[in-house]
C-alpha cells in the first residue's frame, strides 16, 4: 500500500517541476516588455493575496516576526532576491532549457561551498561527482570570449546564490516551511517595489493578469513540492526534479524554436548524473548516521 502515496508524490513533484518551468517560460516571455523588478512586485504581491490570508485564517501572522536567526533568515530573503532576480535577467538573453540546466547544477556547487565554507568533509566520491557536474556545465557554455556573455554570469551567479541558499536551508531547519516562503515572498515584493521608479511600463489588463498569474503559478508549485515530500520520501521524489530540463527543452522549442546542441544535452546528462550521485551519497550518509 506504500506505493500509493509514494506515486502520488511523484505525480506531484512532476507537476510541480512543469508548473515552475511553465511559469519561468512565462515569465521569459513577459521580461521582454517589462523590468525584472516590475514583474517580481507584482507577481510576489499576487502570491502575498493567497498566502496572507491562510496565515491571518491560521493564526500564524504574529509568529512571523518571531524569527529564528534573523540574521540567517534576512540573508536567506537577499539570497532569494538574487537567485529570481538573475534567473529572469538570465532568460531575457538565453534559451529558457540552458538557464535550467545551470540552476540543476546546484547541489553540484552546494557540495563544493559546503567544503569550502563549512570544512564539510567531502569523500573522493563527491569529489568525482562535483567533477562530472562542472564538465557538464563547461559543455553546455564553454569558456570562452564568446561564451562567457553577461547573461552566462548571471545564469552562474544565480546557480551560486540558490546553493548558498540550500546551504542556509541546512541552519534553518526548525523554521516553518510555510513562513519561509511567505517571507521570501514578502522580500522579493517590496525588493520589486523599489525598483518601480526606473523602471514601469503600464501593462495592458492581459499582460497584468499573466504577471499575476506568475505569483499563482509559482506559489502552486511550491505547495506540490512540498507535500511530495510529505507523501513520499525524498530520495523517491528528489530525483524527478530534474523532468525539468525535459519540460524547457520542450517549452523552449515550441515557443522560441531552441534547439538545445548535443554538446549542450551531454552537459544535461552529466549534470543529472552528478547531481543523483551527491544526492544519493548524501541520503545515504544521513541513514547511517541515523542508525
Amino acid at each position: 500500500m506504500k506505493s500509493h502515496p509514494h506515486l502520488a508524490g511523484i505525480a506531484l513533484m512532476l507537476g510541480g517541476m512543469f508548473l515552475f518551468t511553465l511559469n519561468d517560460a512565462l515569465g521569459k516571455w513577459l521580461v521582454s516588455d517589462f523590468s525584472v523588478g516590475q514583474i517580481l512586485a507584482i507577481r510576489s504581491l499576487a502570491a502575498l493575496l493567497i498566502l496572507l490570508p491562510y496565515v491571518w485564517n491560521k493564526g500564524l501572522l504574529p509568529s512571523l516576526f518571531r524569527l529564528e536567526r534573523p540574521g540567517l533568515q534576512a540573508l536567506r530573503v537577499l539570497l532569494v532576491i538574487a537567485e529570481v532576480g538573475l534567473f529572469y535577467l538570465a532568460v531575457r538573453h538565453l534559451p529558457l532549457a540552458d538557464v535550467f540546466m545551470f540552476y540543476l547544477a546546484s547541489p553540484v556547487f552546494v557540495t563544493l561551498l559546503s567544503a569550502l565554507l563549512l570544512n564539510e568533509k567531502v569523500g573522493a566520491a563527491r569529489w568525482t561527482a562535483v567533477s562530472v557536474g562542472f564538465a557538464g556545465v563547461v559543455l553546455i557554455f564553454p569558456p570562452s570570449a564568446a561564451a562567457l556573455t553577461l547573461p552566462a554570469l548571471m545564469a552562474l551567479a544565480g546557480s551560486f546564490s540558490l546553493a548558498l541558499m540550500m546551504i542556509l536551508a541546512r541552519n534553518l531547519r526548525a523554521s516553518n516551511g510555510f513562513h519561509l516562503i511567505t517571507l521570501q515572498t514578502s522580500g522579493v515584493a517590496l525588493a520589486g517595489i523599489a525598483t518601480m521608479p526606473w523602471g514601469w511600463t503600464m501593462p495592458s489588463p492581459l499582460q497584468f493578469s499573466l504577471i499575476c498569474l506568475l505569483g499563482l503559478v509559482a506559489t502552486t508549485a511550491h505547495f506540490m513540492l512540498n507535500h511530495a515530500v510529505k507523501l513520499a520520501p525524498a530520495n523517491v521524489v528528489a530525483p524527478f526534479q530534474y523532468s525539468a530540463i525535459v519540460w524547457a527543452m520542450a517549452l523552449g522549442y515550441l515557443v522560441w524554436g531552441d534547439v538545445p546542441t548535443a554538446k549542450a544535452l551531454l552537459g544535461a546528462a552529466l549534470i543529472v548524473v552528478a547531481g543523483l550521485a551527491i544526492f544519493f551519497y548524501e541520503d545515504r550518509a544521513q541513514r547511517q548516521a541515523e542508525i
